[in-house]
C-alpha cells in the first residue's frame, strides 16, 4: 500500500505518441491497476476523492489527463477512437500489460473504444453514466444539458450540482458535500482545461452519437466482464443508454442508483466504491 492518497499523490509525467501525459498513481499495488477515464472537459482533479480513495483501498488506481487535457501536452483528438489510441499508448508507456478500465461519461466512450481496439490490455470494464455509439439523444447535447451548460451560476462549481445531481433536497445536499471534497486538494492541483478542449470533444461526441445502421453490433465484440452504473434519471446521457449497453454487451451487469442523475457515483460514493470493488475482485 502506498502512503499517498487522492490529496497527496504527486503529479507525474510520461511520454508516448508525442504527448507528455500527466498522471497520478496511488493505492494498493500488486494487482491489476484501475485506469480512470474522465468526463467532458474534466481533469484528474475532477474525480471525487471519496471514490478514488475508496477504490484505492483495494487496488492501485491511475488517474490521467488524456492528450490536450489539464497538465498533458498535445491536442484533443476530434474522435473517440483517437482518444482511445492515446489512452492505450499511455498504458503501454507505463509498462503495464493489463489494466481494469473505468470510464465516466465521455470517458466511458473512450473506455469502450480502447477495449475494442486493444482487448488484450483490458481485463474488466466499468462504464459509468455513458452510452453506446448512436445512443438515444447522443448525437448532440441533450436539451437538458444545453440548458444546464448554457446557464450562468453564482459560483462556477455550482454547474456540477445541475450536471451530476437531481433537484431533490437529498441529492443537492450530497452535491454540496461532493463540491467540498472536489476542491479539497490545493497543492499541485491540475490546470483547468483550456478553451480548445470543449469544441474538440464536442466534435468527437457528435461523431460517436451520429445515427448509423446496426450501431450496437460492435458491443458484441467486447466480451470482458463489464459493470454498468448510472443514476435512475440521467439527463446528460439518458439512462436508457445504460440499459442499451446492458442489453448488447455479452458479459454485463447493470446497477441504477435511486434519485440519481449523471453523477450518481458522487451521490453514493461509498456504495459505488463497494459495488465496483466487489466486481473487480471477483474471479474472472
Amino acid at each position: 500500500m502506498t502512503t499517498h492518497t487522492h490529496q497527496t499523490a504527486p503529479t507525474q509525467f510520461v511520454e508516448a505518441n508525442g504527448v507528455r501525459f500527466a498522471y497520478r498513481r496511488f493505492g494498493k499495488a500488486g494487482g491489476v491497476p484501475l485506469l480512470f477515464n474522465m468526463h467532458f472537459t474534466g481533469t484528474i482533479d475532477h474525480w471525487d476523492p471519496a471514490v478514488t480513495d475508496g477504490l484505492a483501498s483495494g487496488r492501485e488506481v491511475i488517474l490521467f489527463d488524456n492528450a490536450g487535457i489539464g497538465g498533458s501536452s498535445g491536442d484533443v483528438p476530434t474522435s473517440i477512437e483517437g482518444m482511445a489510441a492515446n489512452a492505450a499508448a499511455f498504458v503501454k508507456a507505463l509498462g503495464l500489460s493489463q489494466v481494469d478500465v473505468l470510464g465516466f461519461s465521455l470517458g466511458g466512450l473512450v473506455a469502450q473504444a480502447l477495449t475494442q481496439a486493444e482487448p488484450q490490455l483490458v481485463r474488466k470494464l466499468v462504464l459509468v453514466g455513458t452510452g453506446p455509439r448512436s445512443g438515444e439523444g447522443m448525437d448532440s447535447l441533450t436539451p437538458e444539458a444545453q440548458v444546464i451548460f448554457g446557464a450562468t451560476y453564482d459560483e462556477p462549481d455550482h454547474l456540477w450540482l445541475k450536471v451530476f445531481f437531481t433537484d431533490s433536497e437529498a441529492s443537492q445536499r450530497a452535491g454540496r458535500a461532493f463540491l467540498k471534497r472536489f476542491r479539497a486538494r490545493t497543492q499541485d492541483r491540475d490546470p483547468e482545461s483550456n478553451e480548445k478542449v470543449a469544441p474538440a470533444q464536442l466534435e468527437a461526441l457528435g461523431k460517436w452519437g451520429a445515427p448509423q445502421p446496426n450501431a450496437y453490433d460492435y458491443l458484441k465484440t467486447i466480451t470482458q466482464p463489464t459493470l454498468i452504473l448510472n443514476g435512475h434519471n440521467d439527463v446528460i446521457i439518458y439512462t436508457i443508454n445504460s440499459y442499451i449497453l446492458f442489453q448488447n454487451l455479452p458479459n454485463a451487469q447493470l446497477i441504477l442508483y435511486p434519485d440519481g442523475n449523471h453523477g450518481a457515483q458522487y451521490q453514493y460514493p461509498e456504495r459505488f466504491a463497494l459495488h465496483v470493488g466487489h466486481f473487480l475482485d471477483e474471479k474472472v
